[in-house]
């Protein structure tokens, strides 16, 4: 099924699929559980518009590249063009909120890492950003203190909340827009917690967004 921005009622978005900015690191535990060092400025990366897909659509991890990591992160719709913008300029363009995955080919990353060349190829593959239907803005009244959790196979495996972001969701939607310009239909995602892990064909999955559940499967 072609993507398609939506609301939770499934009724379509009058705005285009663009780019997906994200950012690595924004939860001291997830950079904690990975080793990693705790980033000076923020560490900025983008998928393509090719690797958003609807969450309730299988999965498919792709085949013979290493482990394939969930990464649950909230999503935050673009609504007005953003350019060097200030965090209320952010706020007031915001279209809608979801959840999703930033799907992570982990083998394949640490040994970029290790290179030190870019992680595009093991997040920006096709499909490597299932996302939710979008809640209405003002169906999440507080997107900076929101829970969010990722259960697999009826184990829950990672659990946050945003207000433990380090930069918080729209100064760092702010923060991206001095770099990239952020157009309508482009998705932020904000940060992962702690908790990922591999994925294996066959999973059922529930992500839940305050009290909205969302299910997926994989392939």
């Amino acid at each position: 099924m072609t993507y398609q921005h939506r609301y939770l009622d499934g009724s379509p978005l009058a705005l285009p699929v663009g780019k997906v900015v994200c950012i690595g690191r924004n939860y001291l535990d997830h950079i904690r559980e990975l080793n990693n060092a705790v980033p000076e400025t923020p560490i900025l990366f983008m998928k393509p518009a090719t690797a958003l897909a609807n969450l309730d659509t299988p999965i498919r991890l792709p085949a013979g590249r290493g482990e394939c990591h969930h990464e649950v992160e909230l999503a935050v719709l673009v609504g007005r063009e953003l350019r060097n913008a200030n965090a209320e300029m952010a706020r007031v363009a915001v279209a809608g909120y979801g959840i999703g995955l930033d799907l992570t080919l982990r083998d394949l990353q640490n040994d970029l890492k290790k290179k030190g060349h870019p992680w595009e190829t093991a997040k920006a593959f096709d499909g490597a950003c299932p996302l939710s239907p979008f809640l209405k803005p003002d169906a999440l009244p507080e997107p900076q203190a929101t829970d969010l959790a990722l259960q697999i196979n009826g184990v829950w495996r990672q659990q946050g909340n945003t207000r433990l972001m380090m930069i918080g969701l729209f100064d760092l939607m702010a923060y991206m827009s001095t770099h990239f310009t952020l157009q309508p239909g482009d998705v932020v995602l904000t940060g992962t917690p702690a908790g990922v892990g591999p994925l294996h064909a066959g999973d059922t999955l529930l992500l839940r967004l305050a009290d909205h559940g969302f299910n997926a499967r994989l392939a």
